[in-house]
């Protein structure tokens, strides 16, 4: 089996309200990974936890750090830790 990770990540920025979440969702898919990604109280912050080969995880950092058209990305908080296989999909929270 290839290298496998979990990837919990926070964005800040202009976040909310500009599809982020939907974007996240649909390259998540994309790439096969699983996981979840949810608005943060405040406004002004998602959080996105995926699972699934390290390559990846690591192409949808890059995209977590772009962004959909009419996002404004500030930073992003990462952390890795072990792959757990607790997720079957890759959803929005709500």
């Amino acid at each position: 089996m290839a290298d496998v990770a979990r990837l919990c990540a926070t964005v800040h920025g202009r976040v909310q309200g500009v599809y982020f979440r939907y974007f996240v969702r649909n390259v998540a898919r994309n790439l096969g990974l699983k996981g979840y990604v949810c608005n943060l109280a405040g406004g002004d912050a998602i959080e996105v936890q995926a699972e699934g080969e390290r390559p990846k995880l690591d192409r949808l950092l890059e995209q977590l750090k772009a962004g959909p058209p009419g996002a404004w990305v500030k930073r992003v908080e990462v952390d890795w830790s072990d792959y757990t296989g607790q997720f079957d999909n890759f959803s929005i929270r709500y």
